[in-house]
């Protein structure tokens, strides 16, 4: 296991290497796998891709985020002008059911509302509007209702299915449980990042209205 200054140290370069990200607003400690994240960052698209850069260092067992978006004065727009544009991001996005998401913007906060069947629908409308400019979070409150009942122990078997087609030994170590389209995922993962993966996979179940992810990443 990584000494804490050691995966302090990995979670600096990781972020510095990334060219997407300005990280010198950013402050960094570690403690006993767990990497708090503080300071600033000049958009909202930023502050999600730091998380998702810490999150495939080796040894990062959890994150505390606590970054603030501090807007340029040259990003900085009307929440008229950001819901029109988000709007339009949805409309043009393939993925985003039309006219099934809808938008609200306060002092540069989107909060996403509507229904879809689907939670790559979910994360696809999220996804449209994170790197608009002039946005400072994005909160998704979109529901998921799925067209088909599915079986809890249908859900359970798909799900157990897909973690064997992808980490047949990994995914010995995962139990997944199901009740009223909730899945529930218990066990070790050898990273944040094969953590993550079981969400997709169990995400992308039928049936499935939420995930709550229990796995321990090593």
């Amino acid at each position: 296991m990584k000494s804490n200054s050691q995966l302090q140290r990995d979670v600096q370069e990781e972020l510095n290497w990334e060219p997407s990200i300005d990280a010198t607003g950013i402050g960094v400690s570690a403690q006993e796998g767990i990497i708090t994240l503080t300071g600033n960052v000049p958009s909202y698209y930023e502050k999600a891709a730091t998380e998702r850069v810490v999150g495939r260092v080796a040894g990062v067992q959890g994150i505390a985020e606590e970054l603030s978006v501090r807007l340029p004065s040259t990003s900085e727009r009307t929440d008229t002008d950001i819901a029109k544009t988000a709007l339009n991001a949805l409309a043009w996005n393939s993925a985003v059911p039309t006219d099934r998401a809808k938008v609200r913007v306060e002092k540069g906060w989107i909060t996403l509302s509507g229904e879809v069947e689907w939670h790559f629908q979910q994360l696809a409308a999220e996804n449209a509007v994170t790197h608009l400019m002039g946005v400072k979070g994005v909160t998704n409150a979109i529901s998921l209702k799925p067209n088909a009942v599915t079986a809890a122990h249908d859900i359970k078997a798909r799900i157990e299915a897909a973690f064997n087609r992808r980490v047949a030994s990994e995914a010995r170590e995962i139990t997944v449980s199901v009740q009223n389209g909730k899945v529930t995922l218990r066990g070790r993962a050898r990273s944040w990042r094969e953590r993550d993966e079981a969400s997709v996979s169990a995400w992308a179940a039928p049936g499935v209205t939420a995930v709550d992810n229990k796995i321990v990443a090593d």
